[in-house]
């Protein structure tokens, strides 16, 4: 392990250079690499350890009670993997986890992860931060799922992005596409629409509202 990747993830980056070697030395952890393909876990494993990932990147993805497939993320290392279902009650992945890429995870025992919490300042507050964050991101995936129409998701996307009416698509349409669960010609022909419409304007993923009103409209459809 490189601790350089380990100290470049976000809930351990905060920690000052002189605590770093002591840091090392309350971990209780083991090395595992995963192959192009591999599940690194599966939805409903037990979460019995902090997953780390430093190398690679992986997709995670949920089977709905219909037996759909439905693509949350993609998360790029150097990133944890479910922290907060660490202390849950329900200790378990909620997706599955798999690799996209050759990757490398570190895998941290949840005892050390408890006495790490407290006894450093800047773990803690790295660990709360992250999980606040992907409380935020959880949020919009709920509100989009419920979103009936393509065009009601696309509107909930933009306006969640949208600063003084200009935003920007983060990800190509195929991804986007995956992200919503709907099928890439769908979504680009409701893009198209909404450019037709005169709803939008857009330029290689670069955008501005045109009118505010009609997308807020689509939403609650």
């Amino acid at each position: 392990m490189n601790s350089n990747d380990l100290f470049s993830c976000p809930i351990c980056r905060n920690i000052p250079e002189q605590e770093r070697a002591a840091f090392l030395e309350q971990l209780d952890y083991k090395i595992k690499y995963y192959k192009k393909g591999e599940f690194v876990a599966h939805q409903e494993d037990a979460v019995n350890a902090l997953y780390l990932l430093l190398k690679g990147s992986v997709k995670t993805e949920m089977i709905s009670d219909a037996g759909a497939v439905l693509k949350i993320e993609t998360i790029k290392a150097p990133s944890p993997l479910a922290p907060a279902f660490l202390f849950a009650e329900n200790n378990r992945f909620p997706v599955d986890v798999i690799a996209l890429e050759e990757c490398e995870a570190i895998l941290i025992l949840k005892s050390s992860i408890m006495k790490l919490l407290a006894s450093n300042e800047a773990f803690l507050q790295g660990f709360m931060a992250f999980n606040s964050n992907r409380t935020n991101f959880l949020s919009e995936r709920i509100k989009l799922f419920s979103i009936k129409t393509i065009k009601g998701k696309l509107s909930q996307y933009i306006l969640s992005r949208a600063k003084n009416l200009h935003f920007t698509l983060d990800m190509p349409q195929t991804q986007l596409a995956e992200y919503f669960g709907v099928a890439r010609p769908s979504l680009a022909r409701s893009l198209s629409e909404l450019i037709e419409e005169k709803v939008i304007t857009l330029e290689k993923r670069q955008g501005v509202i045109l009118n505010l009103n009609v997308l807020k409209e689509f939403i609650s459809q």
